[in-house]
Formats: C-alpha cells, structure tokens, sequence
C-alpha cells in the first residue's frame, strides 16, 4: 500500500515527536532517549513505562519468539493488542499499544472513548479502528508533512529502501510483553520480580537479545523511555525546599538545575517541531531565485554536479552501488 492510499506519513524516532503526540492526546507523559540500558541510565528516568523500540526490519529478524529464552505469543492477552493494518502506522501503533495497558492512565476524552470502543475486539479490528480514525491519523501526521514534491510519474527507477519497524516492551499483569503490530499476538517474555529494578530487568535481556540477531557493529537501533514528566514533580519539592527556608541548599540547587535542562529541552523540541511542520518549498524558491539574479546559480549547478561526477566515481571504485552511501 503506497503511502497516498494509507493516508499516513513516516514518523522519526525523536523523543520531540513522541512527546507531541502524546500531548496531543491528553497524555502528560513524556519520551526520552535511551543511550545506555544500564541500571544507572534507566533508573535516573523512573518511573518509565514503557520501552519503544525501533529497529531495521529484516524478514528474518524476530520473526518468532524463541522459547529457549521463555518468549511465547500470548493468543489469550486480555489487555490491549492492535495489529498495523496500514503502512507507516508503526509508530503510532506502538504507542497506543503501550497507552492501552497502562493502569488507570490519565488521557483526553477522544483516546478515551477510542480505548472504550475497541473494547472486546480482536487485534486486526482494533487496529482498523485505530488506523481509520481521523483525528488519531492527523496527530500522527502533524510532525511528518507530506512532501510538497511528487516524484511520482517521473519514470524514475525505482530504489529499494531500509524498512524500519517500532515495537514496545512494558510490563503486563506480572510479565514483561512485547508489543509488535506485525505479529498476530503479543509476545510474553515471562514474568519479572518486583524488587530490584523490576520489569526492567526482564526487558532489558529481551532487547539485548533482539540486538544480537543482527551482525556485530549493527547500528540500526534507537531505544526510547516512555516515562512520567518529571517537571510537576522537581517543582514540587523545589517549593517544599523554599517554603521550608532551603531554598539555597544544596538539593535546590541540583532542582534548579534539572529544571533549567528540562525545560531547555523542551524549547529544543518544540522549534524543531515547528521546523517539521514548515513547508521550506517558498524558502528553497526564493533562494534559487536569487542565486540567479546574482549570476551564481550556473556555477553552483556546475560545482554540484561534479561534486556527484565525483562520488560516483568514488563509489564505482570501491565496488558499491550509489544507495548504499
């Protein structure tokens, strides 16, 4: 299905977009990058609820859990599971696949009556609910426009592209679950202990082995936090401090501190979303226009079409077709 037909654009791997969304729908959550799954990086970003991973889907690459580690699909999951019926939904898919088996989770009245809806239903008609609903469809595209360019037509030759995929890990009725909207059932990865770091602990040796299905070196992963904000509760206890004569401690001014990187973050996310919500056709016009005025858009052309003369030559050498740059 080509994307015009779906209706749904690609979405990045960014915490901003995530984050977006979820405020969109009436979430007060937030995403986070992860670099690192060891204990200290996780902890420093509790309580987190889930993990949404992406990674470069390949036909062979977790096809079917593997018992020998205790992952078995759950055909009879009570909770909430939605199949990706439509391209480009992953993303999306992922989230509501992690919203809808949070407890009690706090979330605006459309998602609310969407979750209250899909009640009962199956995983492929959930996911058709889902993925036909206007208003969860334009949130998913609010941070991914569509091209103001068609290429389509052209009679270009047609290049094969990596396909990327996202799924969720999140604790479920005492076991760790993998959400994939590709498969026909949730995978359940086994139950995980309370104490200690938790569901975590379990999920961090699921990724991990997703990780080692692909050659050594693999960077084709991004792994990210859905977590509590943590602003409401830094400004609480900035307050007790202050209203208990602390104000000038120590512990304040750490607070201040991670106040002042949460909400430079914030500023971050929000002007590079405002960036992918602009169309930058008119700005590329305009600069095009006067390159030619000030005669130097022949010789621009001319210097970047040697510059590709030469990085095909480059490629050619070595054996390698242009793509694969």
């Amino acid at each position: 299905m080509s994307d015009e037909e779906s209706g749904w654009h690609l979405t990045e791997s960014d915490p901003g977009v995530f984050t977006e969304l979820l405020k969109s729908l009436g979430v007060p959550y937030i995403v986070d990058d992860l670099y690192s799954l060891d204990p200290d990086s996780l902890a420093a970003l509790q309580p987190i609820h889930a993990l949404v991973f992406l990674f470069k889907w390949l036909p062979t690459s977790g096809s079917e859990p593997d018992p020998a580690s205790g992952a078995h699909f759950d055909p009879d999951f009570p909770g909430f599971f939605a199949q990706q019926v439509v391209n480009n939904a992953c993303a999306t898919l992922a989230v509501m696949n992690a919203l809808g088996n949070i407890p009690s989770l706090p979330c605006g009245q459309p998602l609310q009556e969407l979750f209250s809806f899909t009640t009962g239903m199956d995983a492929q008609t959930r996911g058709m609910v889902i993925t036909s609903s206007d208003w969860l469809r334009e949130a998913h595209n609010a941070l991914s426009p569509p091209s103001a360019i068609s290429l389509d037509g052209l009679g270009l030759p047609k290049t094969s592209e990596d396909a990327y995929h996202f799924i969720v890990y999140m604790p479920a009725m005492g076991c760790v679950y993998e959400f994939d909207g590709l498969k026909s059932h949730p995978i359940r990865h086994g139950a995980y202990e309370e104490k200690g770091e938790g569901w975590i602990a379990k999920a961090r040796e699921a990724v991990e082995a997703r990780i080692a299905t692909y050659p050594p070196g693999s960077l084709e992963f991004s792994l990210l936090a859905l977590r509590d904000d943590p602003i409401p509760s830094l400004q609480s206890r900035l307050k007790e401090l202050q209203e208990a004569g602390r104000g000038n401690d120590a512990e304040a001014a750490e607070l201040i501190v991670r106040l002042s990187n949460e909400n430079s973050k914030r500023e971050r996310w929000a002007f590079e979303n405002a960036l992918r919500r602009h169309n930058h056709l008119g700005l590329i016009h305009a600069l095009l226009v006067a390159l030619a005025k000030a005669g130097s858009l022949e010789p621009a052309r001319d210097a970047a079409r040697r510059k590709m003369e030469e990085r095909v030559a480059r490629r050619k050498e070595v054996g390698m077709d242009l793509d694969e740059e």
